[in-house]
């Protein structure tokens, strides 16, 4: 089945254009994926992915997924990438991801207009971004990489005394037609492009504040465990 790809416990279903997750996903490989990848479709519903009760990793980048996303409870469940989607209500979604992931470690929003950076507005700067990362880590205190950077102990420190006071505003005003894709919006910076292909998605991290590498990167490929 074409972009349908399946390596051990990882199932790949990318750059299908489709607008939910195909139903023979679950039902074919719900029972033992752990790590699922949904990239560079246009998901506006993740209904559908309660048959994937192990996952682990949740690979979500390019899609049209905004603030009603819901996610089932998914309690293995370690790192979630939603790079590139519509999510503006920054609140609504780490409130959500608190009660439906307790294990989540790996966070990474590059792309949404709730992550507050150059990459959705020229008029974000540095302290927008701090100021974000110490709200992100007042909700989710278990993180321990957001956006593909380490957290710190300083921004624990700091998210403990004044994350609460960091609440990132959602826009009053539309970003654009519903059915509009992302890259319409006037103000979206697309992260850079690359070759693209099904089964590559390959990437680093480093200590700079946005840095891309390898194919299909969009700062939600993690190191591992034997990497620290």
């Amino acid at each position: 089945m074409a972009g349908f790809v399946v390596s051990g416990t990882q199932v790949s279903y990318i750059g299908q254009n489709c607008r939910e997750i195909p139903e023979h996903l679950g039902r074919d490989c719900g029972h033992f994926a752990k790590r699922l990848d949904l990239s560079f479709n246009l998901l506006r519903s993740l209904e559908g992915l309660s048959a994937f009760g192990s996952l682990e990793e949740l690979i979500l980048d390019s899609n049209l997924l905004g603030d009603d996303l819901v996610l089932p409870r998914l309690p293995h469940l370690h790192t979630l990438t939603l790079n590139k989607n519509q999510i503006s209500d920054l609140e609504n979604l780490l409130d959500h991801l608190a009660k439906v992931t307790p294990a989540l470690e790996y966070l990474s929003l590059l792309g949404n207009v709730a992550c507050p950076n150059e990459l959705v507005s020229l008029e974000k700067d540095e302290e927008d971004y701090k100021r974000y990362r110490y709200f992100v880590l007042h909700k989710l205190p278990n993180l321990k990489f957001l956006d593909a950077q380490k957290v710190t102990r300083q921004e624990r420190e700091e998210a403990l005394v004044r994350g609460a006071f960091m609440k990132v505003v959602k826009p009053t005003a539309s970003i654009g037609d519903d059915t509009a894709s992302p890259e319409s919006h006037p103000q979206y910076t697309p992260l850079p492009s690359a070759s693209r292909e099904l089964t590559s998605h390959r990437g680093i991290l480093a200590k700079n504040r946005y840095f891309y590498c390898g194919r299909n990167s969009e700062g939600n490929r993690f190191i591992r465990d034997d990497q620290l």
